[in-house]
């Protein structure tokens, strides 16, 4: 693939803008992103806040540690770490950094302001909205669509930033890619083409990022005691060779960061779970293989481009579990790196898709990690169907003749046919009737 042209560039610079570092699950520190850029806009800390957020943003913060709190879980934490200790210039990180002073006054900020949580409903999955009150001041910030997707700043009556939100809610996060279909540039074939051809150095900062953080907090998960210990529960009970090592070690990374560690992570489609999922197993086996550095790198570009090209017709939130994306490219990056090519890399993601599609996320939590140790399997089963000589085919199913008409049939699953799936699994952690 040539450097020059439009397909090239928009690869790199979705590398770029979709691998970002991120503490912590995303949807609560995308909270206490806006909660600092709201105090930051107030310019005083608040006695009143009001949050509004979208029911996914509800399931995907009801039940996980929020970093740097010394435990507390919950959209009033995630705010209040916001409000209280936020570094709004850090994004994605904006708690990475809190003293033992400042966890103290989050416990005691929660005490004694005054909080009020709304489920709101403005036609966006992804939607958040802060306003902080103090004397006769306010401020508001609202992040929708994604993460870092800051469309609306107000001071008192003043209107500082108001931004039109796209009519699809797109997986992409690029601040400056020309408004097209990414989906359409976005192909297996063209992945492949890229991940064989391009300039190591063009994605080397990127991915040397991701290969150091994700595996960093895989160690961790797999060294002490997180969450439900998936991980070591794998290699207790499964043993150490490369298939299960590569499984236990993903689920490992979730383990530790579902309850609270606080080591960055570098995400993928917006999800922390989904960056390690999609990267530790491609990096645990071209340890066992030994391969060159250039081609972990290369196998690292496909698996990552091939997660978000299936999570593009999701959209970043559903009631589809996002682990099932990132293991099943993950089985893809393992066949690179044994030498497969298109036939054997697109069979081996049409085979694992049939096997697992359809897990549902019910929120950010420790049984993440056993819901990546499944889908990790079946990306790996699905490569090794295609060693066998064996498939699933045309017609059984929600498989259809050729990836990218299974890949469509993905998205229009999790996008459409699971909406009422999500608004139910909402309910139920609610625990409405």
């Amino acid at each position: 693939m040539e450097k020059t042209c439009k397909t090239y560039k928009t690869y790199v610079k979705i590398l770029k803008d979709e691998l970002l570092p991120a503490m912590g699950c995303t949807e609560p520190i995308a909270i206490a992103y806006a909660a600092a850029k709201a105090r930051d806009t107030l310019g005083m800390i608040p006695d009143k806040v009001y949050i509004g957020v979208s029911n996914n943003i509800i399931k995907n913060v009801k039940s996980v540690v929020v970093p740097n709190t010394d435990g507390l879980k919950g959209i009033e934490a995630a705010c209040a770490a916001g409000i209280i200790a936020g570094k709004a210039d850090k994004i994605l990180e904006v708690i990475a950094d809190v003293s033992d002073e400042e966890k103290k006054m989050i416990h005691e900020y929660l005490d004694k302001a005054s909080f009020k949580v709304e489920a709101i409903d403005n036609g966006e999955i992804f939607d958040i909205i802060i306003k902080l009150y103090k004397d006769d001041h306010t401020s508001m910030v609202r992040i929708a669509q994604f993460h870092t997707n800051i469309v609306y700043i107000a001071k008192d009556d003043d209107i500082i930033l108001e931004k039109e939100l796209n009519e699809r809610n797109s997986c992409f996060e690029g601040k400056d890619m020309e408004k097209t279909s990414y989906a359409s540039l976005l192909t297996v074939e063209d992945i492949l083409d890229f991940a064989n051809t391009c300039d190591i150095e063009d994605i080397r900062e990127v991915l040397d990022r991701q290969i150091e953080y994700n595996s960093k907090i895989s160690e961790e998960g797999i060294t002490n005691s997180y969450g439900a210990n998936i991980g070591r529960t794998m290699l207790k009970y499964y043993g150490d060779d490369i298939r299960n090592r590569a499984i236990a070690k993903a689920a490992a990374g979730s383990d530790a960061r579902m309850s609270g560690c606080e080591l960055p992570v570098v995400i993928n489609s917006g999800s922390g779970n989904q960056g390690m999922t999609v990267s530790i197993p491609v990096i645990e086996y071209a340890k066992e293989l030994k391969v060159s550095k250039e081609k972990l790198y290369r196998a690292l570009a496909l698996a990552n481009l091939i997660a978000i090209h299936e999570k593009n017709g999701i959209g970043r939130l559903s009631a589809y579990c996002g682990a099932v994306s990132a293991g099943c490219a993950a089985g893809c990056g393992i066949c690179y790196l044994y030498g497969g090519d298109y036939d054997a890399i697109a069979h081996t993601l049409v085979n694992s898709l049939a096997i697992v599609s359809g897990i549902i996320c019910d929120g950010a939590k420790p049984s993440c990690a056993a819901k990546i140790a499944s889908s990790v399997e079946a990306g790996i089963m699905g490569y090794h169907m295609y060693l066998n000589d064996q498939q699933f085919r045309d017609g059984e199913g929600i498989v259809t003749k050729g990836v990218e008409n299974t890949i469509k049939n993905i998205g229009r699953l999790g996008r459409e046919g699971m909406k009422e799936t999500d608004k139910e699994i909402v309910k139920i952690m609610m625990k409405e009737e």
